[in-house]
């Protein structure tokens, strides 16, 4: 094998970094137009982390390691089902756990009292 296939693949040192680099890819594609190749793919991704990095994180002997993968295996297959669906997507993978894009963000604007001095404060929203 020469050094420009050795490169091509990449090679995680542990779970983690396994799953980090699919939680990255994930994120690359999530949106993208379901194609069968898509599927395909994303079906391939699930199955190592069912097979291979499963039985990696039990060798590594760290249950909430286990318990984190479990729940994005289980969320890589709602992706599934909402996009055979035809449902609208719209979360991202996010320390390995599925969160709403759309979330509220409301700013908070602090305003300094005259008369009130410095320890009394209201804010408006």
């Amino acid at each position: 094998m020469s050094d420009t296939e050795k490169n091509r693949y990449v090679q995680p040192s542990n779970v983690k970094e396994a799953m980090e680099t699919i939680q990255g890819l994930f994120n690359q594609y999530r949106k993208a137009d379901l194609t069968m190749e898509l599927l395909k793919y994303h079906q391939n991704l699930v199955l190592q982390l069912q097979s291979d990095i499963h039985d990696e994180a039990v060798r590594e002997n760290n249950p909430s390691q286990l318990v984190t993968l479990e729940k994005m295996i289980g969320d890589m297959q709602f992706w599934t089902k909402q996009r055979m669906s035809d449902e609208p997507f719209a979360y991202k993978m996010k320390n390995f756990k599925l969160v709403n894009e759309n979330k509220t963000k409301f700013k908070r604007h602090v305003i300094k009292g005259g008369k009130a001095g410095g320890s009394h404060r209201s804010s408006r929203h």
